[in-house]
């Protein structure tokens, strides 16, 4: 028997634990908007949390789920519960870049699986002979971080419903989704049911749920509600920049950034974010992975980031950075980033 791998002897430790009846779980927060720090789950909440998916999904007993998500996290273990909960044959492999590398597109059947955008984008980059699996399946979720203009675009061509998904390990993963691709797509998510949501005085989501412990959780995510159940995530409050005495929301800014660099088939990582300006208190600074903008390509994104923005939304300098640094869950580490470089203002 070969030896099993640490992901491996990991899953089969927590589906003992889950099998054996325990009744508290102890997971990790990814760190990628804070210090990460350990939450305390409930059995019945993981029970509620993956009775709610299979209900929005369809899932039945005997589909087939690929699980290929680190599992020290909320979202590879919620995929082992889902399949130990709703009797979904599990295939469990190594998280890497391309899951479906050893898969026989026209052997392989899965019914659901969730993938970060990182794993999307390989796919569909480097192995599109594999696609036939994805095209197969009832549902594929995908969440962690944020997906590009540029990879939304992309996911057209997949026949499968992708849904992206918002929650945390509070939430026990996800509270509500959106769709990606097909007809059905849209810009808004919507709450799963029973899920009660609304904001606070800084129109910052707050959920309640019986994957809560019908306890009310307040989030720093800034939401514009459209009705009881679905609403726009529009950026976290803790990322606001103070630039010069006005507020920018940095995620408006990443998206159109994106959406223009997408233009010139130019497709690298990115974020915004505030450095310290002695003049404006904040400064507007673009840091990009690896691409390294001309001054004339530099000049037409500034353009047209305050025509179809606002002046203020306008960087004011562009940083390239060779690699961005990450949270153990793939999510670009923004604070940890920056230090790197040592910038001062």
């Amino acid at each position: 028997m070969n030896q099993l791998t640490s992901n491996e002897a990991e899953a089969l430790a927590f589906c003992r634990a889950w099998q054996s009846g325990q009744a508290l779980f102890t997971l990790q927060t990814s760190g990628s908007t804070g210090t990460p720090k350990p939450v305390q789950l409930t059995r019945p909440q993981m029970v509620a949390s993956a009775r709610l998916t299979g209900q929005a999904l369809g899932l039945l007993p005997g589909d087939a789920a690929l699980v290929c998500l680190n599992i020290r996290y909320i979202a590879g273990v919620m995929m082992l519960v889902r399949c130990l909960e709703l009797d979904l044959p599990m295939t469990i492999v190594e998280p890497s870049a391309n899951p479906l590398a050893d898969f026989d597109p026209a052997q392989a059947r899965f019914a659901f699986t969730a993938l970060v955008p990182l794993q999307l984008q390989t796919i569909l980059e480097q192995a599109p002979g594999k696609l036939p699996i994805l095209n197969r399946m009832k549902a594929i979720l995908v969440g962690g971080a944020a997906t590009s203009p540029a990879l939304e675009q992309a996911l057209q061509q997949i026949e499968a419903p992708i849904y992206a998904t918002y929650g945390m390990t509070e939430t026990v993963s996800h509270i509500a989704l959106r769709r990606l691709n097909g007809p059905e797509s849209a810009d808004y998510f919507t709450a799963l049911s029973g899920v009660l949501i609304g904001t606070d005085e800084r129109d910052c989501l707050h959920i309640t749920a019986a994957a809560s412990n019908n306890q009310r959780i307040q989030t720093n995510d800034v939401v514009e509600m459209l009705d009881r159940r679905r609403f726009r995530l529009l950026g976290r409050a803790d990322n606001i920049i103070n630039t010069g005495g006005v507020k920018i929301q940095p995620e408006p800014v990443e998206r159109a950034l994106q959406e223009l660099l997408n233009q010139w088939e130019l497709r690298p990582r990115l974020f915004v974010a505030g450095l310290p300006d002695e003049r404006l208190g904040q400064r507007l600074t673009a840091f990009i992975e690896k691409e390294e903008l001309t001054p004339e390509q530099q000049k037409a994104l500034k353009e047209n980031l305050a025509r179809q923005l606002s002046p203020y939304s306008v960087p004011k300098q562009f940083i390239t950075v060779p690699a961005f640094r990450e949270t153990p869950t793939g999510k670009i580490d923004r604070l940890n980033t920056i230090r790197q470089l040592s910038i001062q203002s």
